[in-house]
């Protein structure tokens, strides 16, 4: 199956990118990240659809939520109550 690839476009005043000191080209990539993070954490992407969107490989993307504080692993009590209940039997 062929991906096609299609260009999306909004504006944003250019006082905008003064303000934050970015190029036209650092502030498509920032969006990228930020827009590929927010749907990753809210589950709508694995991480590695996550990381094509945002422009990275997947190393690259989880180097980048390191240095960016972000946690990578994020389960909430459930899962993490499973898990350790999973772990407790292999002992």
């Amino acid at each position: 199956m062929s991906q096609k690839i299609i260009n999306i476009s909004f504006p944003v005043n250019e006082n905008i990118l003064l303000l934050i000191n970015q190029t036209k080209e650092r502030f498509t990539q920032e969006v990228l990240y930020l827009t590929a993070l927010f749907l990753w954490r809210k589950r709508k992407l694995s991480l590695g659809k996550a990381s094509e969107l945002a422009g990275y490989n997947k190393i690259e993307f989880i180097e980048k939520l390191q240095r960016d504080g972000e946690y990578i692993f994020d389960y909430n009590e459930e899962e993490l109550d499973e898990i350790f209940e999973d772990a407790g039997k292999l002992v």
